[in-house]
């Protein structure tokens, strides 16, 4: 499992006083009124940060990290990642799931019988979709509903579907 869950890419500086214009990779924006901490890594460094002040533009996110208080502090975090540890992570609801802990997930057949690999969580106004790279070639896209996601075991990373009639005829 992923120990660290990605929240915000930073796109951009925000003025002249150290605060970053984040675009939010999670579900509830919102969360980062509740934040305390994050992780900067921009693929070279990897910072702890402390959020001194948040505030919100259109899809966008204001952040002011503590002891970074004027624009070329913060310029060379463009197009960095923010992360938050699992500790820190939303509490997930009871069939809640980390889309990083179900990418690359092993999906079996309601028998056992190897199906495939999830390759993708598409996120649609109804339910997700979890595409799925099959062992024989091709791909197949699987409603995430109580009917068609059976078990998911994300400690062995498995998830056990039952496949609707006429799926694997639309690959």
């Amino acid at each position: 499992m992923e120990q660290k869950l990605q929240v915000g890419i930073i796109t951009a500086t925000h003025g002249l006083k150290g605060e970053v214009k984040v675009y939010p990779t999670t579900d509830d924006p919102g969360r980062f009124r509740r934040l305390k901490k994050v992780i900067l890594d921009n693929g070279k460094v990897s910072v702890d940060l402390e959020i001194e002040s948040v505030k919100y533009f259109k899809q966008f996110v204001i952040l002011k990290f503590k002891g970074l208080d004027d624009i070329e502090q913060v310029e060379k975090y463009r197009k960095a990642s923010l992360y938050v540890t699992r500790d820190n992570a939303v509490r997930l609801k009871k069939d809640e799931f980390f889309i990083a802990d179900l990418i690359d997930m092993k999906v079996v057949n309601e028998d056992g019988s190897p199906l495939g690999t999830l390759r993708d969580v598409i996120t649609t106004g109804a339910n997700d979709v979890y595409e799925v790279v099959l062992d024989e070639g091709g791909t197949v896209l699987i409603p995430a509903i109580k009917e068609c996601i059976l078990d998911v075991d994300v400690e062995n990373a498995v998830m056990r579907v039952h496949l609707l009639e006429g799926l694997l005829d639309l690959q």
